[in-house]
């Protein structure tokens, strides 16, 4: 069974910078494609940003030049790094892993920016 713990969100001003994390329990890790989603209240979860067990990365337009998705195979670990941060980016942020047909998400981590 995998298991996904976020941690890193918080409250940030406009134009600020937060870095998320995603620890992997299990395996299969460095297989799998990793991947950021999020979802503001009242609105679907988004796809931010994936990474591929190549490193191949994806981003939604309207965060490229500003996030970087990274990963760390050694820790099982995926990060989201964030920058130029905006309003609109306010939302619970989810840790994906993708396997196969199968899907694996963590609890989520609240990301609020405002002054």
């Amino acid at each position: 069974q995998v298991q996904l713990v976020e941690s890193g969100g918080g409250l940030v001003q406009p134009g600020g910078s937060l870095r998320l994390s995603c620890a992997a329990s299990g395996n299969i890790f460095r297989i799998s494609r990793m991947g950021w989603y999020r979802q503001a209240p009242e609105k679907q979860r988004e796809l931010v940003a994936t990474i591929t067990s190549g490193r191949t990365t994806k981003y939604a337009d309207s965060v490229k030049g500003r996030f970087t998705i990274s990963r760390d195979n050694a820790k099982n670990t995926v990060y989201l790094q964030m920058n130029s941060l905006k309003p609109e980016d306010t939302a619970v942020y989810y840790c994906n892993l993708h396997l196969s047909a199968s899907d694996y998400w963590g609890q989520g981590t609240q990301v609020t920016v405002s002054s």
